[in-house]
Formats: C-alpha cells, sequence, structure tokens
C-alpha cells in the first residue's frame, strides 16, 4: 500500500513537472514567434515592447490586489529612494535587453536569433564574477545580429541585476509579481527615449495607429499588440511557476530543450536555413550550458540535492504559487536560475 501511494505521487509530480514544461514551452515558444510575425506587419518593435510593459504592469497590479484581498495582508511599496536607487539599475538593464531583442526581429530570422541569445550565458557568467556573484548564417544581417548580440550583453547586467534585486530580503521583493510591478513603469520610462528617436515620428504619421482611417484595422493592431503583453505576462509568471514548484535545475534542462524545439520549428514553419556549421556551432553552445547545468547539479546534491523552492509544492493558494524562496534556501539555486533566463 505504502508502495503504491509512492508511485501515484511519484507519477502525480511527474505529470504537474510535464505540464508546467509544456506551460513553459507555449509561452517562451509562442511569444518568439508571435513577436517575429507581428514584426513583420508592424514595423515598430520598441512601440510594442512599451505596451508590452503597460499590459504586464496591468496584470500584476491586478494580481496584487487580488492576493491582497485573498489574503487581507498589504503587499510590499519601495520608497522612493529605495525604487530610484534599488531598482532602476534592474529596469533599465531589462527594458534594453527585451527591446533590443524585439527590435532585432526586423532584421533577423527567428533561429538566428535564439543561436545568438544563447550567448547570454556567457555573459551572466562574465557579470557574476565582476559582481562577485560567482568565485555565421545564410540570412545574416549585421544590423540585427548586432542588436541581438548587445540585448545578450546587456542580459547578462540584467539577470546579474536582479538576482542582486531578489537577494536583498529587506526590499521585500521575492515575491515575482511584486518584482514585476516595481520594475515595469521604470522599464517603460527607459525604453522611452529610444522609442521616441527611432520611432517616434514614424509612428506618429502611420495610418496604423495615430493616423488610422479604418477603425477596424486601428483595434487589430491593438489586439494583436495587447495579445502580445498577455504572452509576455504568463511567459514571466510560468517560469517563476515552474521554479517554484520543481526547482532551477529543471528550468534550466527545459530551457536547453526550448532552444532546439524553437531552431527546428523556425526550419519547419519559417522555413530558415540552417547550415551544418550553425548546428555544431549550437550544440557547442548547448554543451557549454549543459555542462555548467550538470556540474551545478553535482554541487548542490554534494550539499543535500536541487530543492523545490520552500513552500510552494502543496497548497493551491495563489499567494504560495507566487511566492518566491527565501534567501537562506542557498544561492546555488539562484544562480541555475538566473542562468535558465539568459536562455530566454
Amino acid at each position: 500500500m505504502g508502495r503504491w501511494a509512492l508511485d501515484v505521487a511519484f507519477v502525480w509530480k511527474a505529470v504537474l513537472t510535464l505540464g508546467l514544461v509544456l506551460l513553459y514551452y507555449c509561452f517562451s515558444i509562442g511569444i518568439t514567434f508571435y513577436n517575429k510575425w507581428l514584426t513583420k506587419s508592424f514595423h515598430f518593435p520598441l512601440f510594442m515592447t512599451m505596451l508590452h510593459l503597460a499590459v504586464i504592469f496591468l496584470f500584476s497590479a491586478l494580481s496584487r490586489a487580488l492576493v491582497q484581498c485573498s489574503s487581507h495582508r498589504a503587499r510590499v511599496v519601495l520608497s522612493w529612494a529605495d525604487y530610484l536607487r534599488r531598482v532602476a539599475p534592474t529596469a533599465l538593464a531589462t527594458a534594453l535587453d527585451v527591446g533590443l531583442s524585439n527590435w532585432s526581429f526586423l532584421y533577423v530570422t527567428v533561429s538566428l536569433y535564439t543561436m545568438t541569445k544563447s550567448s547570454a550565458v556567457l555573459f551572466i557568467l562574465i557579470f557574476s564574477l565582476i559582481f562577485k556573484l560567482e568565485e555565421l548564417s545564410t540570412q545574416f544581417n549585421v544590423e540585427g545580429f548586432a542588436l541581438v548580440l548587445g540585448a545578450s550583453f546587456i542580459g547578462g547586467i540584467r539577470w546579474t541585476l536582479t538576482q542582486m534585486l531578489l537577494q536583498k530580503a529587506e526590499l521585500g521583493l521575492q515575491n515575482p509579481i511584486d518584482t514585476m510591478f516595481h520594475l515595469q513603469p521604470l522599464m517603460f520610462l527607459g525604453l522611452f527615449p529610444l522609442f521616441a528617436v527611432f520611432e517616434g515620428l514614424h509612428l506618429s504619421t502611420s495610418e496604423k495607429i495615430f493616423r488610422f482611417q479604418d477603425t477596424g484595422l486601428l483595434l487589430r493592431v491593438l489586439g494583436s499588440l495587447f495579445l502580445g503583453g498577455i504572452l509576455a505576462f504568463g511567459l514571466g509568471f510560468s517560469e517563476f511557476l515552474l521554479v517554484s514548484r520543481t526547482s532551477s535545475l529543471t528550468l534550466s534542462i527545459a530551457g536547453i530543450f526550448k532552444e532546439v524545439c524553437t531552431l527546428l520549428l523556425a526550419a519547419h514553419l519559417l522555413g530558415d536555413q540552417i547550415s551544418l556549421l550553425n548546428w555544431l556551432g549550437f550544440a557547442l553552445c548547448l554543451s557549454g550550458i549543459s555542462l555548467h547545468v550538470a556540474l551545478k547539479a553535482l554541487h548542490s546534491r554534494g550539499d543535500g540535492g536541487p530543492k523545490a523552492l520552500k513552500g510552494l509544492g502543496s497548497s493551491p493558494d495563489l499567494e504560495l504559487l507566487l511566492r518566491s524562496s527565501q534567501r537562506e534556501e542557498g544561492d546555488n539555486e539562484e544562480e541555475e536560475y538566473f542562468v535558465a533566463q539568459g536562455q530566454q
């Protein structure tokens, strides 16, 4: 009887993990192809990103309100001093990472984007050392490659700063919804100058938005942009949900296979040309990522094994689903998670 109960628990955990991984894949791969498809007809990726940030802020504010009503506990609100000094650097780096990534879709294929973004892991490790947190193909476009490589570079700074922000227990931003709520306004403001310089004039004279003549077309464009914002919010939520109900190691491994799935779909659905040299280079990059994950897993096992984030595996309450681990759960788990984010 006891063995049967253990088998049922194992199967249930496996099914739950698979479901969370598939949810993460749907949002992560979905938003990549969706943004690429949308930028083919809507050539204002920075405006699209800013609207996504507004949607994420709206949904995170709504989630905070629902959690506050259900738990009867006030949510954290940072002071202006902490907000500008602690959150602003992370928000600016995140805004540039996301903005440049979406901008690159105007010039590069999904396959080149995926392979180049995989280099973010290298930058994460470099900036982790700096901050003392860690003791060419066909269809190639130079401008697009520079944008996505720049996004990967900034992504290294982004996730290092995010890790530092979440580790500051006195700020009370361990809950990802609270983190997204505080980041989005400064991300919006940080991206606005870039938008004003490169897209402001063109957008103000575009018949798709401000000088529209067809109301139906305007509503379709706004609906498409809003749907992208929902996917962006879902991606952030699914990432934190996966790592909270399983472990950061699961997210790392899932991220590796997600890259392969993205490349295969890009070749099959979009007709991206991927040469043998491309595949070999990509395999080399993924091998480095896999080796890092394996070494961290062995190190964690020596310290007692990878842990799912505490307090998140048993209760269906929304507050528990969203709460991140406390700092004392160990920096190894957190580092694996942020390395996994560099693959996004």
